[in-house]
This record gives structure tokens, sequence and C-alpha cells, in this order.
């Protein structure tokens, strides 16, 4: 049975979601839809982009991905459909892809060419379900789309490097439910560059020296646990994902804060590392 996820930034008001599930159920009554999310910022490229790369894996091989974020057809937002890993994704041309193909080799791609056939001021309930259908059947990329070779990337999910290899200048990408603030920076790029050496983490005027394994590792636990005071203390870690993360333990933000309001940070604000060379 064909498994078919969503992820768009439609949000719970409005009818979009339930009407691309009730037109998916009617070509195919016995798929499973899975929402993903449906609470993307509107438009934002890299917040869906993170949250796909995240989710996909966790779902059998063969899953249908459709990516509703940013899917108005114009000649520079093309539509695409691609196999990679052994899924599926069918989303807008607009760079969402890019945090994945960064690591690993599409399998196929192609630019969906069915427009034509269906009048449409709603690509993602009429385009992108009728290539899901299509695929759930067993119908192949070639029918729905031209093959083409590249995608196009989103350079800001890139963090840079200065000459010396002295300094990583990322960006905040995500910021989760919990107000924790995630950056465009891998542990393993980190570790390539830092090679053992002494660093310091710079967000606003926030600084930081050290990354935690678990958030819990700032917790002094020789401390009686009436006498800590560690909830709102913030901190670095190399989250799940393999990313750096800027969080405060227990955070949130009705009552301690979080590292997004205690520390002014916001989508797209840099971090910076410098090491410091022994």
């Amino acid at each position: 049975m064909a498994i078919i996820t969503l992820t768009t930034d439609f949000g719970e008001k409005d009818h979009f979601a339930g009407a691309i599930k009730g037109a998916i159920y009617s070509e195919l009554p016995d798929v499973k839809i899975v929402d993903i999310s449906h609470s993307v910022s509107p438009f934002n490229i890299s917040e869906a982009a993170y949250i796909i790369l995240n989710a996909y894996s966790s779902f059998p091989k063969g899953t249908i991905h459709l990516i509703g974020i940013d899917s108005e057809l114009n000649q520079e937002n093309k539509h695409i459909a691609i196999l990679l890993d052994d899924h599926y994704f069918i989303c807008a041309n607009n760079g969402i892809m890019s945090m994945i193909t960064n690591d690993i080799v599409p399998e196929k791609i192609v630019e969906i060419n069915i427009h034509d056939k269906i009048q449409t001021s709603f690509p993602v309930l009429d385009v992108f379900v009728k290539v899901a259908c299509h695929i759930a059947r067993g119908g192949t990329l070639e029918v729905v789309g031209k093959s083409i070779s590249n995608i196009k990337p989103i350079t800001n999910l890139v963090p840079y490097i200065n000459d010396e290899q002295t300094q990583i200048i990322g960006r905040v990408i995500y910021i989760d439910n919990y107000g924790n603030v995630i950056t465009n920076i891998k542990k393993s790029f980190f570790e390539s560059i830092g090679k053992g050496q002494d660093f310091e983490i710079s967000a606003r005027s926030h600084k930081f020296k050290q990354i935690y394994s678990k958030y819990s590792d700032v917790v002094n636990f020789e401390i009686p646990k009436e006498k800590r005071n560690d909830e709102g203390k913030g901190l670095v870690v190399f989250n799940a994902s393999g990313y750096l993360e800027i969080a405060v333990y227990k955070s949130n933000s009705a009552t301690v804060g979080s590292a997004s309001t205690l520390m002014g940070l916001n989508l797209m604000d840099t971090v910076t590392i410098n090491f410091i060379k022994q």
C-alpha cells in the first residue's frame, strides 16, 4: 500500500490541506496519507528543507513526499519530481531539495510537463496530486516529465569558511517548537575545519566555548536539586540531526524563555565560530 506524505505552509485553518487529502483519496481510496507538517512558515524554503531532510528517511522505501511550499508555477519556478534514496519527492524547483541533494545524488529528476492537460490555479491540489497518484499506481517519472540533470540550489544553506579556515559563518535555518535555534553548520563540517582546536561560538552578544553531547549535560547533578538553577540556561549541542543548535535548557517561551526569545535570534541570523590557533 502506497504512502503519501504532505509538507506544506498551508496551516490548519484553511481548507487547502483537507482538499489535497480528499483529492488523493478520490483517486486512491486505500492509500495512506501522513502529515509531516502544515506549519512551515509561509514560503520558507530553508525551514521546509530542514523538516523534509529529517523526516523522509523514517518512512519506508518507495514513499511519495508531496511538498507544497512556494509552488505557484512560473518561468522561474518549475515543478519537479525526484527519485532519491528510493523515495519520491514532488515539489517546486525552488531549492527546497538542495539540502538533501548536497549529500545524496538523485537517481532521477524530471521537470513535470502535464500542466497543459490540467487547468489549475492550485498546482499542489491538481498537478502534484496527479503525479503522486500516478507514482503510487506504479507509474514512471518519464510519463509525467522530461529528464533534467540539475536542480536549483539554495546558497545560504551552506556555511561560509574563510581562506585561513579559522572562521565559520553559518545561519539560523530553523527554530523548533521549543524555540531552539538550529544552524546550517553540520557536525562533520565543524570537525573537518576545527580539527580539535579550541573555539568560540558567537550569536549576537552571546558567546559559547563548549558544545555539549546532550541538553542535560549543562546540569551539575552534584548539586542538590532544590539548589540548582538550570532551567533557562543557554547551551550549544549538535542535535539528533547533526546540526549545531543553540538551546535553552527546558525552554518555554511563556516561562523561562527560549534561545530565540532570550537571545533575539531569528531565521537567517548569523552564527559565527572562531577557531583559536594554538
